[in-house]
């Protein structure tokens, strides 16, 4: 497996999660390589680590399991209801020295409290904060927030928590958290689309950043290699469904082969895929290959030249061969022989690493990377952090196209986040200052 080498900043957050047993929190702006820490630490650990996250895509991006399966825990809110635990589980909790959170902004307050009660209870260590294990956390909540279930859902919020997001658990309150916040930007070089980005993230937009952003985004797209993000998916699924419609030529149908036990309908690509020749396809995942670097990394844009049992994709002028990859769902065992963890692919999903991309969801963007895109924000913006996650996947600000000129009501920041992000954390209870970019400090 090719591993992207660590930056100076990124080995120095990997050494204070390596070399001692604080609990961390690894967040920072998009494009500052979380997602690469995660995968060095995943890979080059000499602990026993479990890697979980709160859904099942975000688990398969990152090679674990959900949290919800891992811990046995029932869907929605967990209070102060008994945890059932079976000898399994309890051996399997035993065995773990770090468990790693991944798109931790998802994570709700209850659920993270249900996680220490969880460890508490598995390892018999009433007493100690998520029963002595290290807890490392790694997200932005400026991007993502924790989605709230129905009316009596947030009843229960409002009455026992200062807000949904992980931050506010009881938890904290006699756990320290370790915040380091990554600030060196690999996804953008230009400093100043780097500083309107920042802006956007805190919800600090003057008017010469917003009328910036808008003349430049002001200028009509070309019709070609662009894709288009929308708030919506009724949008994205009307874009794409008349793109490929007006493609001249025979559709053909790849249909994904899936075996074990997926759970649902989580799947990481679609599970029937209809190309044309001439479909515009974004890919779903970095391509390793085995000498080189990468032909194309998730989010590349392409365009369909030919269909037989593989797929010849055009990037940039070069056409490449691409082969259904294999998406492994993992699940977590304690085997008694090793007195180990085990980690076992209990499922696979099989299916060209492709999907039509005249257009895509802001939200399934998340995490990919774009030299051009049109940024579509409807009639308005519904949720916060929705046209930072937008805007943050261009690589420069000549590669941005609006439908429509940025508003004031469009970049909305949770207040919950920025009391969170900008108090100093030794004002926050259980919160231990860590100077941004500086781990030890």
């Amino acid at each position: 497996m090719s591993e992207i080498p660590l930056s100076r900043e990124q080995a120095a957050v990997f050494a204070a999660i390596e070399g001692t047993r604080q609990n961390v929190f690894v967040t920072g702006r998009a494009g500052t390589g979380k997602s690469t820490l995660l995968n060095h630490l995943s890979w080059n650990t000499s602990k026993q680590i479990v890697i979980a996250a709160p859904t099942g895509v975000a688990a398969l991006n990152v090679g674990g399991q959900t949290i919800h399966s891992l811990f046995r825990l029932p869907i929605g809110v967990i209070a102060d209801s008994p945890i059932d635990q079976n000898d399994q589980v309890r051996k399997l909790l035993n065995t773990i020295d770090t468990l790693v959170i991944d798109e931790v902004s998802m994570v709700n307050a209850d659920l993270m409290d249900a996680i220490d009660r969880s460890l508490r209870q598995a390892r018999q260590r009433p007493h100690d904060t998520f029963g002595g294990v290290q807890i490392v956390l790694f997200g932005d909540p400026y991007q993502l927030a924790p989605v709230p279930g129905g009316p009596e859902e947030r009843a229960y919020f409002a009455d026992h928590y200062r807000s949904m997001w992980f931050f506010d658990a009881k938890i904290w309150r006699d756990a320290e958290l370790r915040i380091v916040e990554l600030t060196e930007i690999h996804r953008q070089s230009d400093s100043d689309f780097k500083l309107m980005l920042n802006a956007v993230r805190h919800g600090q937009v003057t008017p010469e950043i917003g009328g910036a952003l808008n003349a430049a985004g002001g200028r009509t797209p070309p019709t070609e290699g662009v894709i288009t993000l929308a708030t919506r998916n009724d949008s994205v699924n009307r874009i794409n469904a008349s793109a490929l419609k007006r493609l001249s030529g025979k559709s053909l149908t790849a249909k994904a082969d899936v075996t074990g036990d997926f759970g649902g309908r989580t799947f990481p690509a679609d599970e029937v895929l209809e190309l044309k020749v001439g479909a515009q396809v974004m890919f779903l995942r970095n391509d390793s290959p085995l000498d080189g670097g990468p032909r194309w990394v998730n989010g590349t844009i392409g365009t369909v030249t030919k269909v037989d049992s593989t797929v010849f994709v055009e990037v940039d002028g070069q056409t490449h061969e691409v082969e259904p990859a294999v998406w492994e769902k993992y699940k977590y065992t304690y085997n008694a022989a090793t007195k180990k963890l085990r980690k076992d692919v209990v499922a696979e999903f099989t299916q060209f690493p492709l999907r039509l991309a005249w257009a895509v969801t802001i939200h399934k963007s998340q995490g990919a990377t774009y030299e051009r895109a049109v940024v579509d924000l409807g009639a308005r913006v519904f949720s916060p952090g929705q046209t930072y996650v937008a805007l943050s996947r261009l690589t420069s600000l000549d590669g941005l196209y609006l439908t429509r000129p940025l508003r004031p009501s469009d970049i909305i920041v949770d207040e919950n986040v920025q009391r969170f992000m900008n108090i100093p954390p030794m004002e926050a209870p259980g919160l231990v200052p860590g100077v941004p970019g500086v781990p030890g400090a």
